[in-house]
């Protein structure tokens, strides 16, 4: 049973929701329903029966299937966003920094929702509006790394963004392939090959300053 259906079994009928908590059900919902079956083959229909609502409760609160991924979307890019955040700062140690970032990578990947797919692997980056908000939280993510770059190679801010972004993107491609490929590796093992690796290369950069 999932925690939509738990939520919903454990309610009494007739309850009505507060606002905020009814939008974070159909969130919910949506996601189970988005992961699940991607964007175009989704339907409001599948996420208000998913939800336990009806449709016009559903459309109360997001106009249409686009808001609803949308809201998601900006939803799971930030919780993205403050992940790296938070493993950047979680310690001066600069090669510890790296592995805290690659680990961060590797749970929001293997995180049992399944978000991460609407992220890196959404099926409507043809959509302006998804494209820019993917394009935006790597570029995020890239900037708050390349910050610590800068300051312990003393590289100039273009580079180090440079190298920022090579590392963010391989830390994202390789948690999805270790995540699908189901090699049996820990993750902990995997973020310390991956960090190894990474490791190597930038403190082949010694401070310039």
């Amino acid at each position: 049973m999932t925690a939509t259906e738990q939520t919903e079994a454990a309610r009494p009928r007739g309850t009505r929701l507060p606002r905020r908590a009814r939008r974070n059900q159909l969130l919910g919902a949506a996601q189970e329903v988005f992961v699940a079956q991607g964007y175009h083959a989704a339907a409001m229909d599948d996420i208000a029966e998913r939800a336990g609502v009806s449709k016009p409760v559903l459309y109360q609160h997001f106009p249409g299937k686009l808001d609803l991924y949308l809201a998601l979307l900006d939803q799971h890019c930030e919780a993205l966003l403050q992940a790296v955040r938070a493993a950047l700062a979680s310690t001066n140690d600069n090669k510890l920094r790296v592995a805290a970032t690659m680990d961060a990578y590797f749970a929001y990947v293997e995180d049992e929702g399944g978000a991460f797919r609407l992220v890196f692997e959404s099926d409507l980056t043809n959509e302006p509006a998804v494209r820019e908000r993917v394009e935006r939280v790597g570029l995020d993510c890239a900037q708050a790394i390349s910050a610590v770059i800068a300051e312990d190679t003393g590289l100039p801010e273009q580079e180090s963004m440079l190298l920022a972004v090579a590392l963010g993107g391989v830390s994202q491609v390789v948690a999805r392939y270790w995540l699908s490929s189901k090699s049996g590796i820990p993750r902990d093992k995997a973020v310390e090959l991956l960090t190894s690796l990474a490791w190597r290369g930038i403190a082949g950069f010694p401070l310039t300053n």
